[in-house]
């Protein structure tokens, strides 16, 4: 037998181990969710859905590059807030499988690499961790690749979350992402991760960024979408 055989058995053996003692749990309820990450019923009652047009972010995102896992009802909502602020990275796996089905349905064959929208250096500190970069990595396990970094934030602007005009989001958003290395994705369709869309000023901004900088196409994904404010 084989090193890495070896290593996998173990690997097996001490995955069951811990699923014993400490067994996965679905993170949108709680419930014991055996050996898989997501408990049976909220496979089933979850509210999936792949697709929406979004206006605001100038014509940059369409029906066609957008696509979200969840739309973002309050079980939904609540998750991934414990994931991001009360860091309950256990959640991570279960996102990330989801996010990459709804890649791979939607998206395969499409794109070249796959990035995150970055936080700001202040907010990393604060958080402790970025959340795309986090979900960008688990949708990357299963596909045997590496996120590649094609953004960096270089302004801390205010959460998005607290502004509702949708003209002010596109300005609260303007100028504060920059490229980095262009010449590592020039040519290049990229697959933008991040985590939650709401009027897509966000995701909009850096498509701009990202196409400015030489990319030859932009496909977003988020692991859920609200609807947007009137």
């Amino acid at each position: 037998m084989r090193a890495s055989d070896i290593n996998n058995s173990l690997d097996k053996a001490e995955r069951s181990i811990m699923d014993f003692l400490m067994p996965r749990r679905c993170p949108f309820c709680g419930a014991v969710a055996g050996k898989e990450l997501l408990c049976d019923k909220c496979s089933k009652t979850l509210p999936f859905r792949g697709e929406h047009a979004v206006e605001e972010a100038a014509q940059l995102i369409t029906t066609h590059n957008l696509r979200f896992s969840l739309r973002l009802m309050e079980q939904v909502r609540k998750a991934i807030l414990d994931y991001k602020f009360k860091r309950k990275m256990g959640a991570v796996s279960c996102f990330g499988m989801l996010m990459a089905q709804c890649a791979a349905e939607h998206f395969d064959g499409e794109f070249d690499a796959i990035t995150w929208v970055p936080v700001s250096k202040k907010r990393l500190k604060k958080r402790g961790f970025d959340q795309a970069r986090y979900l960008t990595a688990s949708i990357c396990v299963d596909w045997h690749t590496e996120p590649l970094e094609t953004l960096r934030k270089v302004v801390d602007n205010p959460a998005q979350s607290g502004i509702d005009s949708p003209e002010e989001r596109r300005a609260n958003v303007l100028g504060v992402y920059e490229a980095v290395e262009p010449e590592r994705f020039a040519g290049k369709r990229l697959l933008l991760i991040d985590d939650i869309r709401t009027t897509g000023a966000t995701l909009g901004e850096c498509v701009r960024v990202l196409k400015e900088a030489g990319a030859k196409d932009v496909l977003c994904l988020t692991l859920a979408a609200g609807e947007r404010k009137k």
